[in-house]
């Protein structure tokens, strides 16, 4: 940060502040593990583990490579929110519209790769012959979806970096209603199969796309109107660009090494067989969906705190800060308890197989007690988002990455899928306690004296 004086604009955060964004971003991300829940439960129902784990191996496929390029969603939000705190009159017009530009490009490159990208997926997670061919299935649907969801990630940057929660929930849930009604139509009325799921993903994102796209226009008064908004020249700033692609390049290595851990407990699960495999999902999607709720918190964090840094306002920073990890401890301890409660329903519901079923309520009990350790990592990357510590949200998730894959060697051998969870709660605990260390030694340096 700059040490030269800025200008300040007071401004206080209250409860209410926190929660009138928490809220609706709780409600729409929700909806994202939601449609994982029905399409495994559609496929689950089936019967068939071989199909389930292909569906699983292919969703979690699209979050490593959608995990890429998600800068276009955290940087946004983080260059908008401070746009909105400095109160620039155009309201982060500038970066949106670039990041707009580059999801095309990214889905358009993504599109080009599809087959040597299934080809390293597929060698890197070893599926099974019949996950194998459903894999395949699915993944050659969905990623005609990659320029559409690159688009819709740099629109809810915007809206969430604008504060403007309710219509980003409203995006959300459009999207997925459309995913969640669109694949059970194509699984069960068609007979799609796997393909039916993912189509049912593509035809969401187009839609939600299409509809963003029309109010981000209209907010600024249709096309003409935005393209009169931006001088000749503007979007190839040289220190605008320079910036960009320098917080897309550590937020892309650190979003290579969340999903790799994630991509490395589901290899391990997969060599442990088809059922190990499916049990391990059920799990991590019922944990997804906390996280997805605790997301809510950490938007509101990275909206407030990036604000007050265009403000230049450290009250209102801390005011954020606090609020945001009281609410995070209550909200993940609450939801921690109703998901170990409802586990044994709500397994039974996913999975009518019974090995499946009865491995993921082995490890219920490990599995639920992540909601309680996860929660510091999620609030700390909203904060970091917000304030654009780009470097330090790199470095922290590098580090815990490293910590996890040493817990993981050291603890699997000896406990089997116990060390497996158990490796995945150091990763978390590092990760929280690393945010926390870096961010006391810069909070100070993110303010200067009023101009």
């Amino acid at each position: 940060m700059s040490a030269q004086p800025r200008p300040q604009h007071p401004f206080t955060v209250r409860h209410a502040d926190v929660w009138k964004i928490a809220l609706p971003a709780s409600l729409a991300f929700i909806t994202e593990p939601l449609v994982g829940i029905v399409d495994i439960t559609v496929i689950g129902r089936l019967g068939d583990a071989g199909l389930l784990g292909g569906l699983v191996l292919g969703a979690l496929v699209f979050d490593i490579i959608f995990s890429l390029a998600y800068f276009l969603r955290i940087g946004t939000a983080g260059l908008v929110a401070q746009s909105v705190g400095a109160r620039d009159p155009r309201d982060g017009l500038l970066h949106v519209v670039r990041a707009i530009l580059l999801g095309i490009g990214i889905g358009a490159v993504m599109i080009a790769l599809a087959w040597p990208m299934l080809w390293l997926a597929t060698t890197l997670l070893a599926p099974g012959s019949g996950a194998a061919v459903a894999l395949a299935d699915y993944f050659f649907m969905r990623i005609w979806s990659a320029p559409f969801s690159l688009i819709n990630y740099a629109l809810l940057g915007w809206f969430y970096g604008r504060a403007a929660a309710t219509t980003g929930m409203a995006l959300q849930l459009l999207l997925h209603g459309i995913n969640i009604a669109a694949s059970i139509a194509f699984v069960y009325l068609l007979g799609w199969g796997v393909a039916g799921a993912a189509a049912g993903t593509v035809l969401g994102q187009i839609v939600a796309a299409m509809v963003g796209l029309a109010l981000l226009l209209r907010h600024y008064g249709g096309l003409k109107a935005v393209l009169g908004r931006i001088a000749p020249g503007e979007l190839r700033d040289a220190t605008a660009l320079r910036r960009m692609f320098g917080l897309s390049r550590d937020l892309m290595i650190r979003s290579i090494a969340l999903m790799g851990a994630y991509a490395w407990f589901a290899a391990q699960g997969s060599r442990m067989g088809e059922v190990a495999l499916a049990a391990n999902a059920v799990l991590l999607t019922l944990l997804m969906t906390v996280a997805f709720f605790l997301d809510g918190i950490a938007q509101a964090a990275e909206q407030l705190t990036g604000k007050a840094v265009g403000a230049n306002w450290r009250p209102a920073f801390d005011q954020a800060y606090g609020l945001s990890f009281f609410w995070g401890l209550i909200l993940t301890v609450t939801l921690g308890l109703a998901w170990y409660a409802a586990g044994p329903f709500v397994i039974g519901l996913m999975t009518t197989n019974a090995e499946v079923q009865a491995y993921a309520m082995t490890y219920l009990p490990i599995a639920a007690l992540c909601t309680v350790t996860f929660m510091p990592a999620f609030v700390y990357d909203g904060i970091l988002i917000g304030t654009t510590l780009n470097t330090t949200m790199r470095n922290g998730m590098v580090a815990s990455l490293v910590v996890f894959l040493a817990a993981a060697l050291a603890l699997q051998p000896l406990l089997g899928n116990w060390g497996l969870w158990a490796a995945l709660h150091c990763w978390f605990v590092a990760r929280g306690a690393i945010y926390w260390w870096a961010l006391e030694r810069r909070r100070a340096g993110l303010f200067t004296a009023a101009a």
